[in-house]
């Protein structure tokens, strides 16, 4: 019997190590970090460092890239720069940054979250060239990236060698979602012509926005990425063996990165709660004046690919509708390969219009807001398209027309 038992284990764990390489086979992706480690430095070695990350910016066993660069022989980290939510990620969405000192290895952080976006050339004095280690999420309004570029153009000013550290792109290297941003829109959170889920890594962007000429005056920086090793465009993160660190207060789980385009956008008008502020960011739609079980039942009537929707009620600890009870929707991924990430928010309109047509969250919020939601989209022709019916499909074609040219111009710059 025991000899079963035993026998029956030993097939237990060979289904599982065929089937879940990742868990009982070690990590399936190096990242660029861990490749510069196997390299021994080679490109840092003998110049004085200035490095760009926050908290993500981590090993496989979690170990921080500063603490790893400042400690790494024949090479000398001098300086630190912190973009949104700060090099230790101490600081709220939002939060204007001030320049500090790094407690653990006592540089001087520079802020690029407060004054000052973008490096200035008193910042790079005394660095022979710039490093960035961030993990991405994947969606464009997300302000790394902004903070990628705009880094890159600093070091193209100043003749500073510009090196990226890859990391995955949570949401594959496959999905592209979105409109690009038109040139009256460029903001901050939506700084390049890029759709709105981009499929790109970090890498693969920065050598984007340096071939296209997409930095200011069209200059080009001396750049050069340390590719990963074992990524694959169609992984998602979990596939990859990485852990994952919050890349934001409102980004805990890998599984949010998801989310996040779902509803992230329409949060801009800040009328309707998503998540943020509560337990679940970015994975509902509640307000106090929604019947739950209606919005519910006319979602899931609509038979979206990948996703189910139940009913919700819950009081935000802050945010929209702080200590108030809402009432609404969860979003439930089934399928996150085929649900339609960042056109959910617009068919949770269109249904909610439906059912309350004197509720037009255009309309409740503040011109600011409708602003904002227009630079996120990085166009505003989205907006007033959709408020015209309220229908998902008259956006269809200028949410996504885009795309399968944006597909093939990138295609030189792609490195896995």
């Amino acid at each position: 019997m025991i000899n079963k038992i035993s026998t029956f284990f030993r097939m237990i764990l060979i289904i599982q190590i065929l089937f879940n390489p990742v868990g009982l086979q070690g990590q399936v992706v190096e990242t660029g970090l861990e490749m510069l480690v196997k390299s021994k430095f080679e490109v840092l070695k003998g110049k004085r460092v200035g490095l760009i990350t926050n908290p993500t910016g981590v090993d496989r066993n979690l170990r921080s890239c500063i603490d790893i660069i400042y400690k790494a022989p024949g090479v000398r980290l001098t300086s630190l720069y912190g973009p949104e939510h700060g090099v230790r990620g101490e600081y709220t969405a939002g939060e204007i940054i001030g320049s500090t000192i790094d407690p653990s290895t006592h540089l001087k952080v520079s802020s690029l979250y407060g004054n000052t976006r973008k490096p200035t050339k008193e910042m790079l004095e005394g660095i022979d060239l710039l490093v960035y280690d961030i993990q991405d999420i994947g969606s464009r309004s997300y302000t790394f990236i902004s903070t990628l570029g705009l880094a890159m153009e600093a070091a193209a000013e100043n003749n500073i060698p510009f090196i990226v550290l890859d990391r995955p792109n949570p949401l594959g290297g496959v999905r592209m979602e979105g409109p690009l941003v038109e040139k009256d829109f460029i903001s901050f959170v939506s700084q390049y012509p890029v759709p709105y889920i981009h499929g790109l890594t970090v890498g693969e962007l920065a050598l984007f926005l340096n071939g296209e000429g997409l930095l200011k005056n069209g200059m080009k920086c001396d750049l050069k990425v340390i590719k990963m090793n074992g990524w694959k465009r169609d992984m998602c993160f979990e596939e990859t063996g990485l852990p994952w660190v919050p890349s934001s207060p409102h980004i805990p789980q890998t599984a949010t990165s998801y989310f996040y385009p779902a509803t992230g956008i329409i949060g801009e008008l800040y009328v309707a709660s998503i998540g943020v502020g509560y337990t679940l960011p970015f994975q509902t739609f509640a307000t106090e004046w929604i019947n739950a079980d209606s919005l519910t039942q006319n979602l899931n009537a609509l038979g979206l690919p990948g996703l189910i929707f139940r009913p919700v009620h819950y009081k935000p600890y802050y945010s929209v509708s702080q200590g108030k009870m809402v009432h609404g929707v969860q979003i439930h991924l089934i399928d996150k390969y085929r649900a339609p990430l960042s056109m959910i928010q617009f068919y949770i309109l269109q249904e909610a219009h439906k059912l309350w047509p004197g509720k037009d969250l255009f309309a409740l919020c503040e011109k600011s807001r409708l602003e904002m939601f227009d630079k996120v989209c990085g166009t505003d022709k989205i907006r007033k398209e959709f408020t015209k019916n309220f229908r998902t499909d008259s956006i269809l074609e200028l949410w996504n027309g885009s795309v399968p040219t944006f597909r093939k111009k990138v295609q030189k710059y792609l490195l896995y």
